[in-house]
């Protein structure tokens, strides 16, 4: 039995402005209360991760940080659930430690919301 690798390796980021524009332009996306998953399909086996957390979101270069963080680690647990896909996850509210299970369950949630369109979307017609 082979384990899944729960590397966040360099492969599995979107680091060029180019790869950030065209995943907003495909304007395909799933919310939530706190979280906004922006996505499109790629051709590679593997999800790739993008994050946009604003000023006007959250104001303290801090808080800015624990948000981004927190989504990275999210994403390294769960990126084994997601097929070839980049994604740019911007949060619509600030949070803090208090809410971590929420904001937790929450992108599980929306993990499987997304499993369930890109599905939709795959089907023959």
């Amino acid at each position: 039995m082979v384990l899944p690798s729960y590397a966040f390796e360099r492969r599995a980021r979107l680091l060029k402005t180019d790869e950030f524009s065209s995943v907003f332009n495909f304007r395909k996306r799933v919310s939530g209360r706190y979280l906004v998953f922006h996505y499109q399909s790629n051709e590679l086996a593997y999800a790739r991760l993008g994050l946009v957390v604003g000023k006007k979101i959250a104001r303290r270069a801090v808080d800015r940080n624990y948000i981004k963080r927190v989504m990275r680690e999210l994403f390294r647990l769960n990126q084994h659930q997601l097929p070839g896909v980049d994604l740019v996850i911007r949060p619509h509210m600030i949070f803090g430690r208090s809410e971590f299970t929420e904001i937790e369950q929450e992108f599980i949630e929306l993990v499987s919301k997304l499993q369930r369109k890109l599905t939709i979307q795959q089907e023959p017609q």
